[in-house]
């Protein structure tokens, strides 16, 4: 509505109706001089906004400069009516402000007795004009309507601007002048927002100013129509806090973060949708259930033109059945469901993910003031081809080519510093090498703060991901954080972190005691060797240090895990299995193959497959004799018979022997149970190679007790289900065949081998497994 001078144009942030609305009036109204609800600090960068490079979806970030984490998002989309007053400004070289309360005062605590209940919403980053009700859902119930999202779609978003663009504006104010009068969400923090706005209204009045536009929430307007005095409003501003120095810039945002209504988000929960109504020409039902239609065939659904001319029909009649002006997005995914998903609410979830919310990301032009830090990512980003998007992707990296361990070095450091646009993936290539590596990709616009956070640490993403390792280790208490450091620091390509961290670890690794702490610590050092064969890194102090915990985890661990109780025992039990193959890698000779030395370090490992092999004969042999207490449980005493039998320091004839007195009668059956859990896990076809396992296990379960039978159950169910399908299987068809005692039948002979024709395959086969000579096509011909 108009006030003399001023148009207060009312609207809902983040409305595709009020956008429409909002372009009407200032086309009308032509005013000289354009004020927005925001914070004031935003004068500073909307000049940007003339830029092609600001593309929406984007926000104004600002945070504290002493402390980055205080921090707020104002998100603006194409469809926000203070996005379209910004660009009107622009467009016709208007004097454009920002008229809220600075940023700098949300970051600081209020004073005044009576902002003790003051929602600070800058504070939590939350937006701009949330209050304690909602005004447009007393709104909705004094029409008669139960949903206030439905109401206000049809009052407002659903309807084009009429001859005078301005009497919405007066009707909306209208309505919230009556809800001020009865005193709703008229909060402290309101009233402050509101004497500043006034206030800055004068002073665009004293600009010379005589056609004023202000575009703020419909709920501010009775409060800006009529003005106090000014003393009025100074008292008011007198109570506020001293301003924190704030830095603010514009970021890219994401129509998936508009519609999160926590933390950072907007609230708006189909910003998809209300992008197509803004921009669609026409009507936009029609024209969105055909992006619908191509997004279904695009995965595979079969959905035809008449399909289509069906859900624009349906959606149709179901809005003139609900007394609606127009189909809205309810009636329109009803039509999806019904006729293109054909009932499916898979298929209709994508199209909610792909259209009613999607993915857009906004772009920042270069010349956006941002930290070092951030724009040396940016250069990063660049030079790696590697640009940010709100879409997940899989991005496969190859460690052997330059550009992937660079690109790789770059997410791990990211990563380092909080940072977690990519997360490491499963890949969906075969292969298990070091030089591989999988990513999911996904750029979140709350990542600016997290670099903004960063910034302390160093002005490029080397050297504050160097830095935060070190401060890290330094802040470390645990052994395991220290060694898990030290393997990303190796992936990140952080030598300048590896001498003081490696200082750390070795003070804190002299220090502790724990066997658990060391044989969790230990599988990461070895995993950092591994990779640094393919990154080129150095590893002499890597390997000594790893070579010393595997020392101490071989002399500690059977007294360690003498009287632990289920939970610790599944637990040391994990350990343990990591630890093995740890000891595998580190020492060449665990496989029976190398001498003992690291031939890249120089680190002599000589024995050290011995010495655990040892370790776990001592652990295999640490029995109960005198109750629970006195031995290791039998998970880890089966465990480590397996891991001796399968390095093959064990014979099956050994084997059998420990299984048939762990399942003799003078054990307890929940301990004998433990055994075979720990014997069996990680494959049981062992008890398919060798009958006699079986049969034992087979009669021990036969001659357990019901009553006890009923407690060893759940462990034997845990230990069969962790089997393989085919492997299950089997053993069920034997025990059902029975008796499993005896051996398995030689296979009889088939035939007499035929030693000139198996010779004559031999050059064929040598060629095929590289390992004889390239031999002429015609020979290759005869011989096969």
């Amino acid at each position: 509505m108009t006030n003399g001078e001023v148009a207060l144009l009312g609207i809902r942030h983040h409305g595709p109706g009020s956008a429409r609305a909002v372009a009407a009036a200032l086309a009308q109204w032509r005013p000289d001089a354009v004020l927005i609800e925001g914070p004031a600090e935003a004068d500073a960068v909307v000049h940007l906004a003339a830029e092609k490079d600001l593309v929406p979806p984007v926000a104004l970030l600002a945070h504290a400069v002493d402390d980055p984490a205080k921090a707020a998002f104002w998100p603006y989309a194409e469809f926000s009516p203070e996005w379209v007053a910004i660009r009107h400004a622009v467009d016709h070289d208007l004097p454009v402000r920002f008229i809220d309360l600075p940023a700098g005062y949300g970051f600081a605590p209020f004073t005044d007795a009576d902002a003790d209940d003051a929602d600070d919403h800058a504070a939590d980053g939350a937006g701009p004009d949330e209050l304690p009700t909602d005004p447009l859902a007393l709104l909705a119930e004094a029409a008669g309507h139960d949903d206030p999202e439905r109401w206000w779609e049809d009052v407002v978003e659903h309807r084009a601007p009429g001859a005078d663009a301005l009497a919405p504006f007066a009707a909306v104010a209208e309505a919230m002048g009556a809800l001020r009068a009865e005193g709703l969400g008229e909060s402290r923090r309101d009233q402050l927002r509101e004497a500043h706005m006034r206030q800055q209204i004068r002073a665009a009045r004293r600009a010379g100013h005589r056609r004023i536009a202000v575009v703020c929430g419909a709920f501010h307007v009775p409060a800006l129509e009529t003005m106090p005095t000014v003393a009025h409003d100074r008292a008011l501003l007198a109570g506020l806090p001293k301003k924190v120095r704030v830095d603010i810039t514009w970021i890219p945002w994401t129509h998936r973060r508009l519609s999160q209504a926590t933390g950072y988000g907007a609230g708006v929960q189909s910003p998809g949708w209300y992008h197509h109504l803004f921009t669609a020409v026409g009507d936009p039902v029609p024209r969105w259930l055909t992006r619908a239609a191509e997004l279904l065939r695009a995965e595979d659904h079969p959905v035809s033109s008449a399909h289509v001319i069906e859900a624009v029909r349906l959606a149709e009649t179901l809005a003139v059945l609900r007394g609606r002006p127009l189909a809205g997005l309810t009636e329109t995914l009803d039509a999806v469901r019904a006729v293109l998903c054909e009932g499916s609410d898979v298929a209709l979830e994508l199209v909610r993910e792909r259209l009613v919310v999607g993915d857009a990301l906004g772009e920042v032009p270069d010349a956006a003031p941002a930290v070092p830090l951030q724009r040396d990512l940016a250069r990063l980003q660049r030079s790696l081809r590697l640009k940010p998007a709100a879409a997940p992707r899989d991005l496969d990296l190859d460690l052997r080519k330059d550009t992937d361990a660079a690109r790789s070095r770059l997410l791990h450091r990211l990563r380092l510093l909080g940072v977690e646009w990519g997360v490491p993936a499963r890949s969906s290539v075969n292969s298990t090498g070091t030089f591989r590596e999988s990513w999911r990709l996904c750029w979140q616009p709350e990542f600016a703060v997290r670099i903004a956070e960063a910034a302390q640490w160093g002005t490029t993403v080397e050297e504050a991901a160097v830095n935060k390792a070190v401060g890290t280790a330094r802040a470390a208490v645990e052994l395991a954080e220290l060694t898990g450091l030290v393997e990303t620091c190796l992936l990140a390509g952080l030598s300048g972190a590896l001498p003081a961290v490696m200082r750390v670890l070795a003070d804190c690794a002299a220090l502790d005691t724990d066997v658990a702490h060391l044989a969790g610590a230990l599988p990461a050092l070895v995993r950092a060797l591994r990779y640094g064969d393919v990154r080129g890194t150095e590893r002499g102090a890597l390997a000594g240090a790893a070579a010393g915990l595997a020392e101490r985890v071989c002399v500690g661990l059977p007294p360690a895990c003498v009287g632990l109780d289920a939970e610790s025992a599944a637990a040391m039990r994990a350990r343990i299995d990591e630890v093995h193959g740890a000891i595998a890698l580190l020492d060449p000779a665990a496989s029976g193959t190398g001498t003992g030395t690291d031939t890249d370090t120089g680190t002599d490992t000589g024995g050290l497959a011995e010495r655990w092999a040892a370790a776990l004969r001592s652990l295999a042999r640490r029995e109960p004799t005198a109750g629970p207490a006195t031995g290791a449980p039998g998970l880890l005493r089966g465990r480590a018979v397996r891991l001796l039998l399968d390095d093959g320091r064990l014979d099956s004839e050994e084997a059998g022997r420990r299984l048939r007195l762990v399942l003799s009668v003078a054990n307890s059956p929940a301990d004998a149970a433990g055994w075979v859990e720990g014997f069996l896990t990680g494959g049981g076809a062992l008890l398919l190679h060798d009958p006699r396992l079986l049969a034992l296990l087979d009669e021990w379960l036969g001659g357990v007790s019901g009553e006890v039978f009923t407690d060893v159950l759940p462990l034997l169910r845990r230990t069969f289900a962790g089997l393989e399908a085919g492997v299950r299987t089997t053993i069920g068809g034997r025990v059902a065949a029975g008796p499993l005692g005896a051996a398995p039948a030689a296979p009889e002979a088939v035939g007499e081998l035929d030693p000139d024709r198996a010779d004559a395959a031999v050059p064929v086969l040598a060629v095929l497994l590289g390992v004889g000579p390239k031999i002429p096509r015609q020979r290759a011909g005869r011989n096969t």
